[in-house]
């Protein structure tokens, strides 16, 4: 057990950290603004520290040479919204551990909690958190047809050949490029994921390859792109067939020379990466109508993996029920409810077209909303057909005790449905529902909102 301080003026974001790293066994003590965590942090000597870097009065900056100053061995965890090259900058330099930017993702944040410790000589290894952090992204089924899969990753992960990854939105092929990446000796590097179709066409050489200052509008500093980030590692393109025929030209050539150009630059940069794409269309045809470089299709497709839809693997529906189950009640803090026989059979039968992406939004629903501690058929029904009563489907909803306590968990129902929709792109998401991107980000936050796989 570590000790740890979270200083943060946002109390949802200290909420959900010191929630987060409680229920990993750890005592947490939060401050609200930068003096009282200064104080608390000469008090109780934390092993690691998570201070926000915008507050009112004392500036986390500041905050972070005041604590190094009454203590140099001090690990700090810098976290920011509004993160910029030069504020990471000047955190490092004022000594700070790591920097990490809002909306705060759970695994990466255990990551980092983790490797501080680990320098601290507070953990022998990695090898329980990463444990925990893959369960989050295990692929569970024990069909013919995901067996078969399974093999296939099993196979091809030790060796450095690409790997297209095929089938229909939902199914888990980000899990399985996980799966190839954990499996093989790049392990310990970057897994880095691109989705090719939530970046617009004219930002997606950049994130790729990264830019130089003032190479255009918005340039406010050099950056380095996805292929750097991923240098030693993993580099996955999701939904590569949605990637402009002028970014797969420079794909092309990174792949056949190993060397990267940023954008408004002219310095070559030597990568090591190992690159996995997937992508929900059909190539082929995608080839025939102009839209996909086949010669790119040949250097992506060395290993091809398909990933079946859940209606071919209905005896799956089970056994992903109860993980997804486990999952949000261990992780999650959803109320544990346990499906009766008449629920599964009725989720048996309905027809899954989001695949088991939309098999683990109806459970999550169903923990949330279904009245009782057992989910049933009539539940399932209820959802299925968009209905809801009282005792059915939004009972836990209705049943709030006060009325701030209904708005949030409406909210949160809310927020996520429309993030689901629009692919998790916040920026579209913000526009759909007329709300400023700040502000959902800060939303996202309360409400620990993660991204599923």
């Amino acid at each position: 057990m570590a000790r740890l301080l979270v200083v943060d003026d946002e109390k949802g974001i200290r909420d959900a950290l010191v929630q987060v790293f409680e229920y990993e066994g750890h005592e947490v003590s939060a401050a609200e603004d930068g003096q009282e965590g200064i104080e608390l942090a000469e008090q109780l000597q934390p092993d690691v520290i998570f201070l926000d870097v915008k507050m009112p009065g004392l500036d986390g900056l500041d905050v972070l040479g005041r604590i190094r100053e009454g203590d140099p061995t001090a690990l700090v965890v810098m976290i920011s919204g509004h993160g910029t090259i030069d504020t990471a900058v000047e955190a490092t330099r004022k000594g700070a551990y790591d920097f990490l930017e809002k909306p705060l993702d759970t695994d990466r944040l255990l990551v980092t909690l983790a490797r501080a410790l680990e320098l601290k000589g507070l953990t022998e290894s990695m090898a329980d958190l990463k444990n925990k952090v893959e369960s989050r992204h295990e692929i569970v089924g024990g069909s013919y047809q995901i067996q078969k899969v399974l093999e296939r990753v099993e196979r091809v992960a030790p060796t450095e050949a690409r790997v297209l990854i095929t089938g229909e939105n939902g199914t888990g092929k980000e899990l399985v490029a996980r799966a190839l990446h954990r499996l093989s000796v790049r392990d310990q590097e970057q897994f880095v994921d691109v989705n090719c179709a939530a970046i617009p066409s004219e930002l997606i050489e950049s994130a790729l390859f990264g830019h130089m200052k003032g190479s255009f509008t918005g340039a406010v500093a050099d950056r380095a792109g996805k292929f750097e980030q991923a240098d030693g590692g993993t580099l996955f393109l999701d939904e590569v067939g949605d990637m402009s025929l002028d970014a797969q030209a420079k794909v092309l050539r990174a792949l056949e020379t190993g060397v990267i150009t940023r954008v408004g630059g002219s310095k070559p940069i030597e990568v090591d990466v190992r690159v996995i794409a997937a992508t929900n269309k059909d190539l082929a045809r995608e080839i025939e109508e102009g839209q996909f470089r086949e010669d790119l299709f040949y250097r992506l497709n060395v290993v091809p993996i398909h990933v079946p839809p859940l209606r071919e693997r209905r005896e799956d529906i089970p056994m992903l029920i109860q993980h997804f189950t486990d999952l949000m009640a261990t992780h999650e803090g959803v109320t544990p409810r346990r499906f009766d026989e008449g629920a599964v059979e009725r989720m048996l039968e309905l027809p899954w077209p989001g695949n088991v992406r939309e098999l683990r939004n109806t459970v999550e629903r169903l923990m949330i909303l279904a009245g009782g501690d057992v989910v049933r058929a009539e539940d399932v029904e209820m959802l299925a057909s968009g209905g809801g009563s009282q005792t059915g489907v939004g009972g836990e909803l209705l049943a709030a005790e006060t009325f701030s306590v209904f708005k949030d968990r409406a909210e949160r129902a809310y927020i996520l449905q429309r993030l689901r929709e629009c692919d998790w792109n916040v920026a579209e998401t913000a526009r759909r529902i007329d709300m400023p991107r700040s502000n959902l980000y800060k939303k996202i936050e309360k409400y620990g909102l993660v991204r599923e796989d």
